[in-house]
């Protein structure tokens, strides 16, 4: 979901709820603590440069169990981040919230809550690491074999 679905959806919502991939609804007390664009410039491990942008969302509770954060004053944020930061409205939105660890979340919307869906690792170079793409049989190789990215291969 980029920024500007999210905008669009908080214009027609009356409360904010945001909800785990466990169905669990985070408390309803909590704060958005950071709205940031975070930009990753990084090397896959096929070699290639690439550049990613996205808007991030931190949430945060405390022990004030009365705070409610009202759509209009996240609309409020949303906008001073977008002219203070630059921000694109087109960017996809990632979520931060505590768990085991700070853990990050991709972010949809169903009926009245804000879903806050897994993030999985990807290798971004299958085809230079010999990864099969598609539904290709995965082999799995005896234990006494090789593995298949030796030291001198292309692949880490």
């Amino acid at each position: 979901m980029n920024l500007l679905q999210v905008k669009l959806i908080l214009k027609e919502l009356k409360t904010i709820g945001f909800q785990l991939p466990n169905g669990d609804l985070v408390p309803k007390h909590f704060h958005v603590t950071e709205v940031g664009k975070i930009t990753k410039h990084f090397i896959d491990c096929g070699g290639t440069v690439r550049n990613e942008e996205m808007v991030n969302f931190q949430l945060w509770n405390a022990n004030d169990y009365d705070h409610r954060l009202h759509p209009e004053k996240l609309l409020e944020i949303i906008e001073l981040s977008e002219n203070k930061l630059g921000i694109d409205e087109n960017l996809e939105v990632e979520v931060e919230y505590q768990g085991q660890s700070i853990e990050k979340y991709g972010l949809d919307f169903k009926g009245k809550n804000f879903l806050l869906s897994s993030k999985r690792t990807d290798c971004l170079a299958k085809d230079r690491c010999g990864i099969p793409t598609g539904n290709a049989k995965i082999e799995e190789l005896p234990i006494d074999e090789e593995p298949c990215c030796s030291p001198d291969g292309n692949c880490c």
